[in-house]
């Protein structure tokens, strides 16, 4: 299985690097818990900066609605009425929020603290026989280091062409709020997939990808980017009112 480290200063720059390090060097093996094979790395993917623009990648199922939809499911718990009704057994959300006083309070306590930890797997759960839907995030760590809060996360499994913007997106925002919190500026973002794949299926897609990625010329052309702030921040706010009227239907629907 291969191991590979990439890196950029920005999220898309990372986030490309990565898709190209699957379409070229991951490892067709089966899949059978889906019926499927899949192309596979193991990936550390390293943003220095991750805030800096442009941030958005336009190389993800979706645009600015659901990416702020997403934003809200992680940071919010807009989804978190799911598991009241028993249709789910958990949100990312619904694990990390009983956590995070805790942890703010740790790293005000000792900012140089390594027990600053966010647990997402719940053991008792998630090695349950015969349960289809164990996390894939694993936990997420903090570190202050010169002032400057790091994130660290861990996922066992991440689909690279289908979940892995989205959710390094969120987990950045995340770790924005916990630095304005903190009163401390934004350190590097660090992505771990132990598991970094894409399904059969999507092979063309992610081959798409990387034709888009090298008929640009650049990690963060224009053709493959969006600036955030000031673009694609007022979409997502403005596509909010949407959101809340869709979440409400759902609530209503039961």
């Amino acid at each position: 299985m291969q191991e590979v480290f990439v890196s950029g200063v920005s999220l898309p720059e990372a986030y490309h690097r990565a898709l190209l390090a699957l379409n070229e060097r991951g490892l067709i093996s089966p899949c059978p818990d889906y019926d499927t094979r899949q192309k596979e790395i193991s990936l550390t993917m390293s943003v220095e900066e991750p805030l800096a623009e442009p941030m958005i990648s336009r190389l993800f199922i979706g645009g600015y609605r659901e990416l702020e939809q997403y934003r809200q499911e992680m940071l919010e718990g807009v989804l978190d009425f799911e598991i009241e009704r028993g249709n789910w057994a958990y949100t990312y959300h619904s694990r990390m929020k009983e956590q995070l006083p805790w942890l703010l309070g740790e790293l005000r306590r000792n900012p140089y603290s390594r027990r600053a930890v966010i647990d997402i797997r719940e053991w008792r759960h998630d090695t349950e026989e015969g349960n289809d839907s164990p996390a894939c995030l694993q936990h997420i760590q903090y570190l202050v280091r010169e002032g400057a809060l790091h994130c660290k996360t861990l996922f066992r499994s991440n689909d690279g062409v289908k979940a892995t913007f989205m959710n390094a997106f969120a987990l950045i925002m995340l770790q924005e709020r916990i630095s304005r919190e903190l009163g401390v500026k934004m350190g590097s973002y660090t992505h771990r997939a132990n598991s970094f794949h894409c399904y059969e299926r999507d092979f063309d897609l992610l081959s798409g990808y990387a034709s888009r990625i090298a008929s640009a010329g650049s990690l963060c052309a224009d053709e493959i980017t969006y600036e955030y702030d000031g673009d694609w921040k007022e979409l997502m706010e403005e596509s909010r009112p949407g959101i809340a009227e869709q979440i409400e239907r759902l609530k209503q629907g039961g």
